[in-house]
């Protein structure tokens, strides 16, 4: 198992506190400057040749990013990008900027990147900061590549300069670390991460972390009926189809989990019986990036050390064509004791998690998230740029949508509920897998997996339209984003949610 692990190479970060004089900018390479729309005279003689730069950028067309690039006459050369923005610009607008900077910056040989934010107000100042810490930190991975020259690498280290006091970036390294494990994962070619690797490397991961590891084999999952995972892993030639619990346990191991992580881990998705044509085909070894992400958050909360317990659910199988795949009008039982009309074999994503959903929910956790890539509907109903959001917990929108506006990862609510059912009514069945007409699909297989979840635990799941985005999307510069670990630590931390009124 060579190259599924990601080089262990963390970029140092480092602050150096107060007025940003000449000799400062001596060890620095390249140079982030961000300032406001209106930058007062008197902040200008802050900045080592601000008079010059002040002139260059008066010359630059107002809006661009960046919007001014040049050179300080010093021994080093620093390369200077600059860019202006409104005091009240979103994070999605921050970490859009920086990643912007960053993708300036980053096109010279790899050095000291110093990143300088001055005319804020102190909360502001801080926010930019972080969001150009963020992009550094994802511009600066290297996603894994199998050529026989390696790229080089693109940052060496970062330097925050002109801080009154320091500033907790613990979070955002942390963040930065899930996102890129996510990103990692995703990439990797599907017979680089097959099935048999996958649950080999988050095993040795769990090792690393000292996470519980379980693995349950097919012949495990037969005997707890989970006949909808089952399914779809039937059409691999060998039995390497597993669902793998990992558990994070700051206190006592046998603590119940507050927060369970599911995620679709479809390494690779033919469309089953049901084919999928050559385009559509062609990434979907990323269909495993909801996985990918429930592991990306875990890490993320177990190098934070939060106190809660926690477990990751990941749905590992291929979904492959073969005399043994499942097809269209089979009727199959899930874990929960439902029966299941199938309909469509690349409506697969839905089956592995039905049977994940209710082995978590029987644990009885505060709170349930899954991830997966599961609809094209959803990215055509809000393109790449937002992520969908569902839960059985209407009241829950607004907040949903104003956590993902808050970090910068958006999502937009859909509703679910037994009236969609209606349109997943059977003859032979429980419930059918999806509709034959297709409308609506990202709101039928929500309504479907809410199904699965049992004791109303408290679930949200999340459709990850904005899992690829061509040129990056916020603060990440690759079409994979990983999106989900960041929106799920501003849940879990800013928006509380976990203490929510659960009723």
């Amino acid at each position: 198992m060579q190259n599924t692990f990601p080089e262990s190479r963390s970029i140092p970060c480092s602050q150096r506190l107060g007025s940003v004089h000449s000799k400062a900018l001596e060890s620095i390479d390249q140079l982030l400057l961000i300032l406001p729309k209106r930058t007062p005279g008197p902040l200008w003689r802050k900045i080592p040749q601000g008079t010059k730069l002040q002139a260059l950028l008066k010359k630059r067309t107002a809006g661009d990013v960046p919007a001014l690039t040049t050179r300080l006459s010093n021994k080093r050369q620093t390369l200077v990008v600059a860019a202006k923005i409104a005091a009240d610009t979103d994070a999605f607008g921050q970490l859009t900027l920086a990643r912007k900077l960053v993708a300036a910056a980053a096109t010279e040989k790899a050095g000291s990147l110093g990143i300088l934010v001055l005319g804020f107000e102190r909360e502001t100042q801080r926010a930019l900061c972080k969001a150009a810490v963020a992009a550094a930190l994802a511009a600066g991975f290297n996603l894994p590549e199998f050529k026989s020259k390696a790229s080089p690498e693109k940052i060496r280290s970062i330097r925050v300069l002109g801080l009154d006091e320091k500033i907790d970036l613990s979070r955002t390294i942390a963040e930065a670390d899930g996102n890129n494990l996510a990103r990692w994962l995703t990439a990797l070619p599907p017979n680089k991460l097959d099935a048999v690797n996958y649950a080999s490397m988050l095993k040795d991961l769990a090792k690393d972390q000292g996470w519980h590891y379980k693995q349950f084999t097919t012949k495990e999952l037969e005997k707890l009926g989970a006949g909808a995972f089952l399914a779809v892993a039937q059409g691999n030639d060998n039995d390497s189809a597993s669902i793998v619990r990992l558990r994070y346990r700051p206190g006592k191991s046998s603590a119940s989990p507050i927060l369970s992580l599911v995620g679709k881990g479809i390494i690779f998705d033919t469309g089953g019986t049901n084919l999928k044509p050559f385009a559509s085909m062609l990434d979907m070894h990323g269909d495993m990036q909801g996985s990918a992400v429930a592991v990306g958050t875990l890490l993320t909360i177990s190098e934070l050390k939060l106190p809660e317990a926690v477990d990751a659910w990941l749905a590992i199988s291929e979904n492959r064509t073969g005399p043994n795949a499942y097809k269209s009008q089979d009727v199959i039982t899930a874990a929960n004791g439902k029966t299941i009309q199938t309909i469509h074999t690349d409506a697969e994503g839905r089956m592995v998690l039905a049977d994940a959903l209710t082995f978590a929910s029987r644990d009885k956790p505060k709170l349930i998230i899954d991830y997966a890539t599961l609809t094209g509907s959803v990215i055509n109903a809000i393109t790449t740029r937002y992520s969908g959001v569902f839960t059985n917990r209407s009241d829950w929108h607004p907040r949903l949508k104003r956590v993902g506006r808050n970090c910068g990862e958006r999502v937009w609510p859909f509703p679910i509920g037994k009236e969609f059912l209606e349109d997943l009514k059977s003859d032979t069945a429980d419930i059918q897998q999806c509709s034959a007409k297709g409308s609506g699909d990202h709101i039928l297989a929500a309504s479907f997996l809410a199904e699965f979840v049992e004791d109303d635990t408290p679930w949200v799941h999340v459709d990850l339209a904005a899992s690829n985005h061509k040129g990056g999307l916020a603060h990440v510069p690759t079409e994979v984003t990983g999106f989900g670990v960041r929106y799920t630590l501003s849940l879990i931390l800013d928006d509380h949610l976990l203490e929510a009124d659960q009723k």
